[in-house]
């Protein structure tokens, strides 16, 4: 997740419902997810999958809502949405039909549908040359909905892992209740200023630590995004570095303090890496492919290197930041999968060559896209990359309903022999972690909320108070860290 509007727009508002295993079981989310009435804020789209031969046959699903403050569909929504799409590629109905498009006062083309008992379903066909296809769902001031669709070259060798390529995780991998919060060093020293953003962390009238704050009330994992050169004048922080090897070593050490667990981020990049955008780091922009992936590789030991000479290595280790459309664009981009897979297996052989324990995650931005998240993990595997857990973020106006969440995740798990992590999520906290901690064999690992030290994530009111919000990761943590029960047949703190 990156980017100020979506911190503005990823509402995540603290449903109280409480999910038992018999509900999670009917996989239907209703009573959290939707709601009869109220306003609207937000137009959901869920594109099933972002990935697409351009062959002019490929076509994926569309699923358009409107969601209120706390995310939740609007069940007798009836909105009019204007379907804009910038590239090559066509809308057509759910049974096939084209749709007419006409041109708005600026130019842009767009198709025009109206909501049925809240929702509407449509296709996207892809053209027949590849591209980066924009596809934006608005109705009048509510926030659009938007995602990019990639097509790539129609004769792209397609492949999926033999069986001997599917072994089971046999790495100790711990139960996670975790909060990413990168942002909080900027937060500390004044220069993180947003919508909902708070200077100062209260409980009980007294200011105290963020970091202990999470830990007191159930959080043990701290996720913490680096980038390759932040400072520079394009970078993420120009001339301060924030999230750098420096910030992160500094934020390593209070982690390890506070008690709690590391899981970090390569962004491989020097600004936010996302399905949108996967630039090279300024550094390595003149590199040769094969310059490049030995670069990669150094790198990662490097920074993990470094950690370790501190006593701070991570626990965990991600190569990569939303990888589906790939890395270190244009060499490491989706349309050539031989090298994306090169440059994961050197980020892969980084980690192991500092520490082979230390499990390694894959994180796709595929929360509930089943499709497109076989199609990445089947074309990955069977080049060889190899890891030990799979990480999604959901986020509900992109990423489908909680009914797709838990469809996805029972079948990955049983697909690939790969426990899961929903490693960035903001809405349905309860609900996203009973999803998880509900699969079997104890194939869910936890969860990680994206950046919650601000009062839009319900933990805390506009003044830096603790909320009860707050207390749902307390409970959390009992159930399903210090004495986890129910879901799984294996349970290990």
């Amino acid at each position: 997740m990156k980017s100020l509007s979506i911190v503005i727009t990823a509402f995540a508002g603290i449903v109280s419902l409480h999910l038992g295993a018999a509900e999670c079981g009917a996989q239907d989310f209703s009573r959290v997810s939707r709601v009869d009435s109220g306003k609207a804020v937000a137009v959901m789209l869920t594109t099933y999958s972002t990935t697409l031969r351009a062959n002019g046959v490929d076509w994926t699903k569309l699923r358009i809502a409107v969601s209120d403050s706390l995310g939740r569909e609007i069940t007798s929504a009836g909105d009019s949405i204007r379907i804009y799409v910038t590239g090559d590629g066509t809308l057509t109905s759910s049974e096939g039909d084209a749709l007419p498009m006409v041109a708005d006062t600026g130019g842009a083309r767009y198709a025009s549908v109206r909501l049925e008992h809240g929702v509407r379903t449509l296709r996207f066909k892809a053209g027949t040359s590849p591209d980066r296809v924009k596809v934006e769902a608005r109705s009048g001031a509510l926030f659009p909905g938007g995602h990019e669709i990639h097509t790539v070259d129609a004769g792209v060798k397609l492949m999926t892992p033999t069986a001997n390529q599917l072994p089971r995780t046999t790495k100790r991998i711990d139960r996670m209740i975790g909060a990413d919060i990168s942002w909080l060093p900027q937060i500390e020293s004044g220069a993180m200023r947003f919508p909902g953003s708070i200077t100062e962390f209260k409980e009980d009238g007294k200011k105290v630590d963020a970091i202990a704050l999470l830990r007191r009330h159930g959080f043990n994992y701290i996720r913490l995004r680096i980038f390759v050169n932040p400072a520079n004048p394009k970078g993420y922080s120009p001339s301060v570095g924030f999230c750098g090897l420096d910030s992160t070593l500094s934020m390593a050490r209070r982690v390890k303090a506070a008690g709690m667990k590391l899981l970090l981020d390569f962004h491989y990049s020097d600004y936010w890496a996302d399905p949108q955008q996967q630039n090279k780091p300024l550094a390595w922009a003149a590199l040769s492919y094969a310059a490049l992936r030995d670069t990669v590789r150094s790198y990662t030991s490097g920074v993990l290197s470094a950690l370790k000479r501190q006593g701070t290595l991570p626990e965990m280790v991600q190569i990569g930041n939303e990888v589906n459309h790939g890395i270190l664009w244009p060499d490491g981009h989706i349309g050539n999968l031989d090298q994306l897979a090169g440059l994961l297996r050197a980020g892969v052989e980084g980690a192991e060559a500092v520490d082979r324990r230390m499990p390694v995650m894959m994180h796709i931005a595929l929360g509930g896209q089943n499709a497109e998240a076989r199609f990445w993990l089947d074309n990955m595997i069977a080049r060889g990359v190899k890891f030990d857990l799979i990480g999604l973020s959901y986020y509900p106006r992109w990423h489908g309903t909680l009914e797709d969440l838990y469809a996805n995740l029972h079948d990955l798990t049983s697909r690939y022999h790969k426990p899961v992590n929903v490693v960035e999520y903001s809405d349905f906290k309860r609900p996203v972690h009973e999803i998880v901690f509900g699969l079997p064999s104890d194939m869910g690992k936890g969860a990680a909320i994206w950046e919650p030290l601000g009062w839009r994530s319900g933990l805390f009111d506009r003044q830096g108070n603790v909320t009860s919000g707050m207390r749902v990761y307390d409970s959390l943590n009992t159930e399903f860290v210090a004495k986890p029960t129910g879901g799984g047949t294996t349970r290990r703190p």
